[in-house]
């Protein structure tokens, strides 16, 4: 078991990071995406830094964090169970067991389709390595938003699933050949209990699941009951959640979006997280 994991190695992330391991604490960080930062022409109001580039800024946090042996390790968070004092954490397949979880993934575009959060898990899923094989000999529909989807659907028809993949893109000549294709955007999911069809354009298809390829997953996907406040996490004055031991930083807690604010609000929520792993050891 890691005393804390870390979903997202940007500015708030790897602030977390470091700031867990000063503590004496373990960590895994993921990630799976370029943050922000990394596009910024030019940052000129973080204290110490003047006139640089965010991509020369984040590269110097991801040197202070190697130097602290913290490894970035590639990986999307697809779910996060409580557990009572610990959480299960589903990383593509791979479970992880934590006592703390700090959510640092950045400002959340992800927008759930209507009938996505009532269906996940009974037919919804955000892992095609995990989930696939119960739909073998059955249908299932692929969407394609990030770069592996066209990988896993594939992965998906090898293991006897009937795919069909759903893109803006044009048909890919790497897409399996006895995998149905059609170009258009999923704008519904349909069932009662469980998925019975999606809406993909004007067309109807059946399916027994479908599968949201997505790069992020919404943050009140991850993990059941999670409060918000419009489009971000509400925290308390330690970056904690409404969920005990569960901590939001950055952009994902709202405005200011700034850089020096996710780098304060990563050390407050590491702060706070090992403050309370001591306090269990204490009893």
């Amino acid at each position: 078991m890691v005393d804390i994991l870390i979903v997202g190695a940007g500015p708030a992330g790897l602030s977390a990071a470091v700031n867990a391991i000063t503590r004496g604490k373990t960590v895994r960080i993921f990630n799976n995406k370029e943050n922000y930062l990394s596009k910024a022409e030019r940052v000129d109001n973080h204290l110490g830094f003047y006139n640089i580039s965010g991509k020369d800024l984040m590269n110097k946090f991801k040197e202070h964090a190697e130097a602290m042996n913290i490894k970035i390790e590639e990986g999307k968070v697809v779910n996060i169970l409580p557990m009572g004092e610990s959480f299960m954490v589903n990383i593509n397949g791979e479970i992880e067991e934590a006592k703390k979880v700090i959510l640092a993934m950045g400002i959340s575009k992800v927008k759930e389709l209507p009938g996505e959060g009532k269906l996940l898990g009974m037919g919804v899923s955000y892992c095609a390595t995990c989930d696939g094989m119960l739909y073998r000999n059955k249908d299932a529909v692929v969407w394609d938003q990030s770069k592996d989807a066209l990988e896993e659907a594939n992965y998906l028809s090898s293991i006897g699933v009937n795919v069909t993949f759903v893109s803006k893109n044009p048909r890919s000549e790497h897409l399996n050949k006895s995998i149905k294709y059609y170009n258009g955007a999923l704008t519904k999911i349909i069932g009662e209990d469980v998925v019975e069809a999606v809406i993909a354009g004007q067309e109807k298809i059946a399916s027994d699941a479908v599968f949201m390829l997505r790069d992020a997953v919404a943050p009140t996907a991850l993990i059941d009951g999670l409060k918000t406040e419009g489009n971000f996490i509400a925290v308390d004055r330690n970056m904690e959640t409404n969920i005990s031991g569960v901590y939001a930083t950055g952009d994902i807690t709202g405005k200011p979006l700034q850089l020096s604010k996710a780098v304060s609000e990563g050390l407050i929520a590491a702060q706070h997280a090992a403050l309370q792993i001591d306090k269990i050891k204490e009893n």
